[in-house]
């Protein structure tokens, strides 16, 4: 279920031989082994040489792996390590220039999650989810995106948050996962955040921690009501397409046209995506 996964398991690849076999173990439809940000310098060797072994295997759950910044020498020996690996893909951080993008495809092969976390990297949204047909998902980075715009409010971001969902469904990719909630212990301000990202396009999301995980999946799950509602509409259009007809107010008095059909459409097929995934886990 990558490309449609609800929850994205962040664990520190210097770490992989304790925390790896738990996440693979828990709730998160996705694990990212993460070089970048929570390995210190002096693991970042050790961290790396993890990361390939877990990459080396099948696991049985799809395993990301974020590599350093390509700009540094760490994400040079990053790429040159994972090229041709079984990891389900790499996340490229800071990401800003398009060359950047597709040298990484060029040089590993593996489909590649682009994040943005600069006022640049924004601007050029589409460019880069357009750079090189290995690119497979888009998001912000958004702790970094504050500190480069310098601002406080989470808020400021709404803009920047929704030029991403258009530039990756422009770029014909899965609706963007939105960026991990930090503050671990406030729960409702992830339900709260999770549940508006959720409405303005975005689909799954990062997560630091376990705990995160329940709350993040759960909002990510369409409801049983919703899902009946598009099945009954699905099932309805062959009657009204016999009928020569295009567009008919339901049962509610909602309209209906070819847009209302194509989003029930989706939603079917990703409860369907979600479903058997948990029946074959």
């Amino acid at each position: 279920m990558t490309a449609q996964a609800r929850s994205w398991l962040y664990v520190p690849a210097h770490r992989a031989d304790v925390l790896l076999p738990k996440a693979m173990a828990g709730v998160a439809d996705a694990v990212v082994l993460d070089l970048e940000d929570a390995v210190p310098a002096t693991a970042k060797d050790a961290a790396r040489a993890a990361a390939v072994a877990a990459a080396a295997v099948e696991q049985p759950k799809p395993l990301w792996v974020r590599v350093n910044a390509l700009g540094s020498e760490w994400g040079r020996a990053d790429l040159a390590a994972l090229a041709g690996s079984r990891a389900a893909g790499l996340r490229l951080p800071k990401v800003e220039d398009p060359a950047t993008v597709r040298e990484a495809a060029e040089r590993t092969g593996l489909p590649l999650h682009v994040v943005l976390e600069s006022a640049l990297g924004v601007e050029r949204a589409y460019e880069l989810a357009t750079a090189h047909p290995l690119v497979a998902l888009l998001s912000l980075g958004e702790a970094d995106l504050m500190a480069d715009l310098r601002v406080s409010d989470r808020d400021a971001l709404d803009w920047a948050r929704q030029r991403v969902v258009v530039a990756a469904r422009a770029a014909g990719l899965p609706s963007p996962p939105h960026a991990a909630w930090t503050a671990v212990s406030d729960v409702d301000g992830l339900v709260a955040d999770t549940t508006t990202a959720s409405r303005r396009g975005f689909f799954g999301r990062s997560v630091l921690h376990p705990s995160q995980l329940e709350p993040v999946n759960r909002l990510f799950t369409p409801g049983a009501a919703e899902v009946a509602r598009a099945r009954a509409l699905l099932k309805s259009l062959a009657d009204r397409s016999a009928q020569d007809v295009a567009a008919w107010l339901d049962e509610d008095g909602r309209f209906v046209d070819a847009a209302v059909v194509a989003n029930a459409r989706w939603l079917v097929e990703l409860a369907d995506t979600i479903s058997h995934e948990r029946t074959s886990s």
